[in-house]
């Protein structure tokens, strides 16, 4: 089957493309051919190298962590799904591969499409849905009347998380650039801040629960944001002790996680607040909670750009240009 991989970690490196044998499939186990994949900072990141301590893959590794497509064999002990089942999926973090005609992923790991998207709408979802899940509702119980800070609102993340929390009837405060204000509002924003012109430092504040997907210095604002016994939950790090242990991670790894994270936890605790490292799981049954608030139009995809197969190094670049407004995908059909 025809895939793009990498053979080494190096920075901003083009993806080969080339042809791999077919995955094996375990008894757990289904085979999808796929139809669509999504593009997620998360790919770029893996291929320099960045998660290469907590996430030991063999090389050579075959890119992509978002799916959409049909199942045309099943394992031995699967009884959820069948061939010819139109389904979606995050692989779990040790099983990604998406940029390929076909993958196997445990059948628990896997949803039924939702009905009313297409198959490239459906890819852009699994793993920014189970993000803003896993972030607004399995840790930060964000409940209706609280008030939710959650940054790049026109990102992959942003645009589901901000309909999630709407949903959830929380206040939502966000930040973009002037060309999305439109965007973010009709996807629920409340309070809409320019990051180019405005400082939500001075603007904010009283806040229950913040995601943080930026960088060190914006982390540490955020955490003054927050009132006392509030959460900040970041998927852009610094990765923190209890993720080391969920992972199963060794000693040595353990001790330099808690030392990378030392002086977020030390600032987060001397504000009175708390701070958490989300590194999202793949679960298809939250992923089919999802697709029930998707068909009921609740959550909407947001779509900037398709690519064809052949053009997944493009697809990559511009999402690394940090230009797109919600997700890219690419089309495999």
């Amino acid at each position: 089957m025809k895939v793009f991989f990498i053979t080494r970690y190096a920075k901003k490196e083009p993806l080969q493309f080339g042809e791999v044998p077919e995955p094996t499939l375990g008894e757990n186990d289904v085979l999808v051919s796929v139809h669509a994949a999504s593009v997620n900072q998360l790919d770029a990141k893996i291929r320099d190298g960045e998660f290469k301590l907590i996430l030991p893959y063999k090389l050579p590794l075959v890119l992509g962590n978002d799916v959409a497509g049909v199942v045309v064999r099943v394992g031995s002990r699967v009884t959820t799904f069948k061939a010819g089942d139109e389904v979606y999926a995050r692989p779990d973090k040790d099983r990604i591969g998406t940029f390929a005609e076909f993958i196997a992923l445990h059948e628990t790991d896997v949803a039924l499409k939702p009905k009313n998207l297409s198959m490239e709408e459906a890819a852009s979802l699994p793993l920014v849905a189970l993000t803003a899940w896993q972030a607004l509702v399995e840790r930060g119980n964000l409940k209706k009347g609280q008030k939710v800070f959650i940054q790049a609102g026109s990102g992959g993340v942003g645009t589901i998380a901000i309909q999630l929390a709407r949903h959830l009837g929380a206040t939502v405060a966000t930040t973009t650039s002037a060309s999305n204000v439109d965007l973010v509002k009709r996807l629920g924003a409340d309070v809409v801040i320019d990051y180019k012109t405005q400082d939500f430092e001075t603007i904010l504040n009283g806040y229950d629960l913040v995601l943080n997907s930026q960088d060190a210095k914006t982390l540490e604002k955020s955490l003054r944001i927050l009132k006392p016994g509030g959460t900040l939950i970041s998927i852009s790090g610094p990765p923190d002790p209890a993720f080391a242990q969920e992972v199963g991670l060794n000693w040595l790894l353990k001790i330099v996680l808690t030392l990378l994270s030392y002086s977020t936890r030390e600032k987060a605790s001397r504000l009175g607040v708390n701070y958490s490292f989300l590194f999202m799981k793949a679960s298809g049954s939250q992923l089919a909670r999802i697709t029930a608030l998707i068909e009921s139009k609740i959550i909407i995809p947001v779509i900037d750009k398709i690519y064809p197969f052949a053009s997944t190094n493009e697809a990559i670049a511009y999402v690394e240009s940090g230009r797109s407004k919600g997700k890219v995908v690419v089309n495999m059909k």
